[in-house]
């Protein structure tokens, strides 16, 4: 997994609130287990004009150009400004993801769906919970200063905008040591590696019939 230290990236401006996990990765792209190839999808159904299907060469498809990820002042963008109980729904772990192979390293919303909210921090994406009308004032403000970009610093908790205003979040320390290390769950048990292959020679020593 990839660590997160500090980020300053261009921030899209998503004004919507309860987006579902089928709205950030639609199920018929759920066939691969590998964390890679879902960008082209991401947001499918609102992205494009057509019905997309597995295998389809996204780039020949005609974009929807209401959306705002198609939109050419937020193409590029690192950083996803979204409303209430983002990634709701199901608990895939696809949409996360979807949003890291697409680009997107930062969520800030008011509110995540828990196992969503969980899900981004095994996956090297940070998501940030702030209060509503903070988040209110950074869409009026992404809006209307083009090319709107935000520091994020992850080991001092803090956002920094392009007016010089310093926002503090929290993050769980646990969840914040883990993305600064780049350890996901499989990272973490890494660490103990020796003592693991320790035990099983052990486990082999004394009961050889168990390991065929």
């Amino acid at each position: 997994m990839r660590a997160f230290t500090t980020i300053d990236g261009l921030v899209a401006p998503m004004d919507r609130a309860n987006v579902d996990t089928d709205a950030i990765i639609p199920k018929q792209f759920l066939k691969s287990i590998k964390k890679s190839g879902f960008g082209p999808n991401l947001f499918d159904e609102w992205r494009y004009l057509d019905i997309g299907e597995p295998g389809q060469d996204c780039s020949t498809r005609p974009e929807n150009p209401d959306f705002v990820l198609n939109q050419p002042r937020y193409r590029g963008a690192e950083i996803l400004l979204a409303r209430e109980n983002f990634g709701c729904g199901s608990s895939r772990e696809h949409a996360p993801w979807a949003l890291d192979d697409f680009g997107i390293r930062v969520i800030i919303a008011p509110s995540f769906a828990e196992i969503f909210h969980g899900n981004c921090f095994k996956n090297g994406l940070l998501p940030i919970v702030l209060a509503p009308a903070t988040v209110s004032r950074m869409f009026r403000e992404t809006e209307d200063i083009e090319g709107y970009r935000l520091r994020v610093d992850l080991a001092t908790e803090t956002i920094t905008t392009p007016l010089g205003d310093r926002i503090p979040f929290t993050v769980d320390p646990f969840r914040k040591d883990c993305l600064l290390r780049g350890l996901d769950d499989i990272g973490l048990t890494l660490r103990h590696e020796a003592d693991i292959r320790d035990y099983e020679r052990r486990r082999r020593a004394v009961e050889p019939w168990l390991f065929g």
